[in-house]
């Protein structure tokens, strides 16, 4: 197994919000909502209708002061398109050798999914930047600081079962940051539009984050 890629980890925002949309144009709004609710790490997964124009929307109205990607990388293309539209970080929900290979081609933030400790090892071999575990929601935090017990210098960030109530805990046992999804983005509210929700969500989200940061202080 080889080490981690040498480059420095760019700064990664301690929530990175999983859009999964039902329109370009919901995806859209939603971020816009999360942004305003102090979330600004933002996963645009190839789940949502034409992601790649979601994602230059978003470049062009937010820049720099989001960190933006794209999710649900199975293909070589969707690497590529993604780097092209603006993304500046992409994700996948496993690990293979040829997609990771595409995915480090663009020189962008990799994050390739495991699960299980010899998947862990494969993500690093391949080539990750960060390794996502995932569904984390199946170990809790638990599970994660128990792999650190192995990988205690590896960045890991677990995905699924992200709550306001538990992100404390995730934290604490050694995640470098969280991916929320369902939790943050509830379909119900994606679907009827519920921006008002979504940035109330999202402010419970980092107000926990804040909270649990502080008194671990």
């Amino acid at each position: 197994m080889t080490d981690i890629r040498s480059r420095p980890l760019p700064a990664i925002p301690r929530i990175i919000a999983v859009v999964r949309a039902p329109s370009p144009a919901s995806a859209i709004e939603a971020c816009r909502a999360l942004v305003a609710g102090g979330v600004t790490g933002l996963e645009i997964t190839y789940s949502t209708p034409d992601a790649p124009a979601v994602i230059r929307e978003l470049d062009a109205e937010f820049g720099e002061r989001v960190f933006l990607g794209a999710g649900t990388i199975t293909t070589e293309a969707h690497a590529t398109i993604a780097a092209e539209a603006g993304a500046r970080f992409l994700v996948s929900p496993g690990t293979r050798r040829h997609l990771s290979a595409a995915m480090t081609a663009t020189g962008l933030t990799v994050m390739t999914g495991a699960l299980t400790p010899s998947e862990v090892m494969a993500a690093v071999e391949y080539g990750a930047d960060v390794v996502k575990i995932f569904p984390a929601s199946l170990g809790g935090p638990a599970f994660l600081r128990a792999l650190r017990g192995p990988f205690p210098d590896l960045p890991l960030m677990p995905t699924g079962g992200v709550t306001p109530a538990n992100i404390g805990d995730w934290f604490a046992a050694g995640a470098v940051a969280v991916g929320a999804g369902g939790d943050l983005l509830p379909a119900a509210d994606l679907a009827a539009g519920r921006w008002g929700a979504i940035e109330h969500t999202a402010r419970a989200f980092v107000e926990a984050d804040l909270a649990a940061a502080g008194s671990a202080a």
